[in-house]
């Protein structure tokens, strides 16, 4: 019966994605891809074309001095070319038969402006890159027997779009179509955080410090803000109210129980029922008491304490009777931040759970066994008895105010209100509480809180 309290396996987390980074991932896809779009379209539509075309009239070029060369003698040729060469920047060599070449033909494009121009100025011309380790646009050709090569700069058929400039401002354009994605993100999501850390308070009760911007331009954003300012201060009445009502009659009641009590112990002379309708009028104003605890204000101050010594302090009071076995095994260097008393109550409030319902079904005694364990930033403290345990679909249910599983355990009296007061008093604190059926019998709730600093290396794990 002796389980090892090990530490719990909670499942990895799957992966997901806030409204921010998915707003901002499918616009940096959007944009991304309108300016890849763009490029391809000015690339196709404009620059090919216009590339092309400087290609026609480099062809042009090529046909007007192979006609030039051949229609003038030897004197006006020197002239010719060096006037080519001054003023059009083209050079004519003669074409060597041991003239190392590259052909221009690198990708698609150049492969294009070379067969354009092979179709233009004949099956015999030559299109290369570089000639003898010169970088230039060589356009190889013949005049009457003769070859040459006609030299001119690159630039003449236009940059190609895969160079350093374009390269640099379309690094340049994703970055700034990133960042605007960035800002257009932030800008979106921003009311929705807004409205989702309101949100968080109103469910914490905190209805002070939930008030949402009714100024802001955007008017469904303006009308979404003030719906849930409205709805936030009704819920606070409500609140309010609800507290005040329950505050109210279960003190009105009290005075005429101690009115019953003090009239059964003057008026009654049979002792046994007497007893019993004392008993009676002690469950009622335990009852009462429980309204109370649930519309008490959550007003508590946390500190850090030794959690073995408020364990203690609360199992106390129950290690007097006989029907109920208390074991411990708690560290006395595991330290949680936590309120002393609001601790000690849902303490208490747990062993008399235990007490009531948690009975061993073969000699009627509650056994319960309360360990802890530290769990960065956590002490997990378990609090479990040896009963029956409940029906896994009444396990949800056992939080909920005015709830008694009635058909899963025995003397169930009492007002519901036990385990829901134990889970608000938990979550004031800032921890949680989950309740499950052991593997080995009974009800177990599993209670984080967070750890103080400066535990001891002796919080090992206990038993439950």
């Amino acid at each position: 019966m002796n389980v090892p309290l090990e530490a719990e396996r909670t499942p990895a987390p799957r992966w997901r994605l806030s409204l921010f980074w998915r707003t901002f991932f499918l616009l940096s896809v959007l944009l991304l891809a309108s300016a890849w779009g763009w490029y391809q379209l000015f690339r196709t539509q404009e620059y090919e074309p216009r590339v092309l075309a400087n290609a026609q009239q480099i062809a042009s070029l090529v046909n007007l001095s192979r006609a030039a060369l051949i229609h003038s003698d030897a004197i006006a040729r020197v002239s010719l070319i060096k006037t080519l060469a001054d003023q059009e920047k083209v050079r004519i060599l003669p074409r060597e038969p041991g003239d190392k070449y590259t052909p221009f033909a690198q990708n698609r494009l150049e492969q294009r402006i070379s067969h354009e121009l092979v179709t233009r100025l004949g099956a015999g011309t030559v299109v290369a890159g570089n000639v003898n380790g010169e970088t230039g646009l060589w356009v190889g050709f013949s005049i009457e027997g003769d070859s040459y090569w006609l030299l001119m700069d690159r630039s003449r058929v236009g940059a190609l779009l895969g160079g350093p400039a374009w390269l640099l401002w379309l690094a340049t354009l994703g970055a700034g179509s990133v960042v605007g994605a960035a800002v257009l993100a932030r800008f979106i999501n921003r009311p929705l955080k807004q409205l989702s850390i309101a949100a968080a308070r109103v469910r914490e009760g905190n209805y002070m410090h939930s008030r949402l911007d009714e100024s802001t331009r955007a008017s469904e954003i303006r009308e979404v803000n003030i719906s849930f300012n409205r709805m936030a201060e009704q819920l606070s009445l409500i609140e309010q109210d609800r507290a005040e009502m329950l505050a109210g009659v279960s003190h009105d009641l009290r005075t005429p129980l101690a009115r019953l009590r003090l009239e059964i112990e003057m008026s009654v002379p049979d002792a046994e029922a007497r007893d019993h309708m004392a008993a009676d009028i002690t469950q009622v104003d335990t009852i009462i008491g429980k309204f109370l605890d649930y519309a008490r204000p959550d007003h508590i101050a946390l500190a850090p304490m030794p959690l073995a010594e408020v364990v203690q302090a609360a199992v106390q009071p129950f290690a007097v009777h006989e029907d109920m076995q208390v074991q411990l095994t708690v560290s006395p260097q595991l330290r949680v931040v936590a309120d002393e008393i609001e601790l000690t109550r849902v303490l208490s409030n747990l062993l008399e759970n235990a007490r009531r319902y948690g009975r061993s079904p073969d000699d009627g005694i509650t056994r319960v066994r309360i360990a802890a364990l530290a769990q960065d930033p956590w002490v997990v403290l378990r609090v479990r008895d040896l009963g029956l345990g409940v029906p896994p679909d009444q396990l949800p249910m056992l939080t909920r105010p005015f709830f008694r599983g009635d058909s899963a355990r025995t003397s169930a009296t009492g007002s519901g209100l036990g385990l829901s007061i134990v889970v608000k008093m938990i979550e004031n604190m800032g921890g949680t509480l989950q309740l499950a059926n052991h593997p080995s019998g009974g009800l177990m709730a599993t209670i984080r809180l967070r750890r103080a600093d400066g535990d001891g290396p002796d919080s090992a794990p206990g038993s439950a």
